[in-house]
């Protein structure tokens, strides 16, 4: 049994082998788009792993010459004194679950590699700050050993046992996700966000995710690494901020984003770091656009040719339809305002912990409002009607994960503070079991009941159940199309 492949365009696994993250990544080496060197142990070895409780056999001497293959191409040693090589080592499905299993970055980095990096670099600091990011992302794991290879193999096990964590079995049962498919685990060479005043990290989508306006959207933080962009920790900035400050990397961007939406036919959605002003694109997925964005991306797609009507009525949904025609705040009591991250309103009983969100949910409906959500906040999440978080953007852990439920959130609410059991805003204070709503296109949190109005007609929308209409009952599509038509009946009474 071969457990470990080299991430090579000519590789001919699966996503249920090689995890989405994988394949995603060939995809894009496909394309020509710059990614990191590395390999992914297969969903096999996880599948092994959980049923013997320990890593399969064979795979350490495969994870040896999967190394010394990266050191090769990288002309870096592992864990060595000089030149030091350091990897990320980051799970991945077949099925897309962010955030909610374990990564380690900067693995590799021994003491003695550490001082490697520190005079290869001249900067101290940048070397230091790297140590104890790898500490702080390798905690599960274990004690740290300073045999880079014993870290590597520490860290794959750690993957594999986050697949069985409360909060990942959540996630699956929220989404549908069968519990026995496991997880892949890929091991790249880092690139450094952190490196210098030339080095970021920051996500982007093809498309606007709330509205599927065809302009790149996301977000980017100067001098950062990629997960204090994901997990809403860091102030960042809009994509659009790059253009200025980094235009080589911006034009390979826009770039990229316009191969891989050529190529899927779909919004994509891309995960990037650039280190000394060179891009390096880390992960690939589609858009997953739900909503009136769903509805828009769909029909631009087929009037520029990429699909064809029939794919486009096929991939919206009865919810999306309703969803594009969601009502919106139009007056109330002003609690806060903040960054629409999810569009769509909803009404609830404050909660300020994901435990008290499950709680309140038993008696109806709650807005669960936090300084950020993490994966242990997953049960919360889907207890929970909305969403709201004094800090991150819109690719932050609680957009992402509220985007793939469909639930509206609002993001980056700067003047707000959770404390306890009571949220405060400015001078206001309200307390856990208040009734609060939010608006996830405007950004608007309001206090008790708001006032509310329809929302407006969209033209995509009305285009698309036009279709709808005109092939219901006399084509294959008829039943989607039926589905489609008896939406429309829906939003005209």
């Amino acid at each position: 049994m071969t457990w470990i492949h080299r991430l090579s365009p000519d590789i001919g696994q699966t996503a249920d082998t090689l995890g989405g993250k994988a394949h995603g990544l060939i995809v894009l080496r496909r394309l020509g788009l710059p990614v990191p060197p590395g390999f992914v142990v297969t969903t096999e070895a996880a599948r092994v792993f959980a049923r013997d409780g320990r890593l399969p056999d064979g795979l350490r001497a495969e994870l040896a010459d999967a190394v010394a293959e990266l050191e090769a191409a990288t002309g870096r040693r592992f864990g060595g004194p000089d030149k030091p090589l350091c990897v990320s080592v980051r799970s991945g499905g077949a099925v897309s679950m962010p955030g909610m299993m374990s990564t380690v970055l900067n693995l590799g980095l021994t003491a003695s590699a550490v001082a490697g990096l520190a005079r290869e670099t001249g900067d101290d600091r940048f070397a230091d700050e790297c140590r104890r990011r790898f500490l702080s992302t390798f905690d599960a794991a274990g004690p740290v050993p300073e045999d880079a290879m014993a870290q590597l193999e520490l860290a794959v096990a750690a993957v594999f046992s986050s697949w069985d964590t409360p909060r990942s079995q959540t996630y699956r049962e929220v989404n549908g996700i069968p519990h026995d498919l496991g997880t892949a685990v890929t091991v790249q060479a880092m690139v450094f966000g952190n490196r210098d005043g030339h080095s970021g990290s920051g996500v982007a989508f093809s498309r606007h995710p709330n509205t599927g306006e065809p302009v790149p959207y996301g977000e980017v933080l100067f001098g950062g690494q990629g997960d204090d962009v994901v997990s809403g920790r860091s102030l960042t900035r809009p994509l659009a901020d790059l253009a200025d400050r980094e235009p080589v990397v911006w034009a390979g961007l826009l770039d990229g984003l316009s191969r891989v939406e050529s190529h899927l036919g779909d919004a994509a959605y891309v995960e990037f770091t650039y280190e000394s002003g060179e891009l390096w694109v880390l992960q690939l997925r589609r858009g997953r656009f739900v909503g009136r964005a769903a509805v828009r991306l769909a029909v631009d797609l087929a009037d520029a040719g990429t699909i064809g009507r029939a794919d486009a009525l096929l991939r919206v949904t009865t919810q999306d339809i309703r969803q594009s025609h969601h009502v919106r705040i139009a007056g109330g009591d002003v609690l806060a305002r903040g960054l629409g991250a999810v569009p769509g309103m909803a009404v609830g009983r404050v909660a300020t912990t994901a435990d008290a969100a499950v709680r309140l949910a038993a008696a109806g409906s709650v807005i669960l409002v936090r300084p950020e959500t993490s994966p242990v906040d997953m049960h919360g999440l889907a207890a929970a009607a909305g969403v709201v978080t004094a800090r991150g953007g819109p690719a932050s852990h609680a957009a992402v994960v509220a985007r793939a439920m469909g639930k509206p959130a609002v993001v980056g609410v700067v003047d707000l503070l959770v404390e306890g059991l009571s949220v405060r805003v400015g001078e206001r204070t309200i307390v856990e079991g208040d009734v609060a709503a939010i608006d996830g296109a405007s950004g608007v949190v309001v206090l008790g009941e708001p006032t509310v109005v329809a929302g407006e007609d969209d033209p995509w929308v009305q285009r698309l159940l036009a279709w709808a209409d005109d092939v219901s009952g006399r084509s294959a599509m008829g039943d989607e199309a039926a589905r489609l038509s008896a939406a429309h009946a829906i939003l005209r009474s």
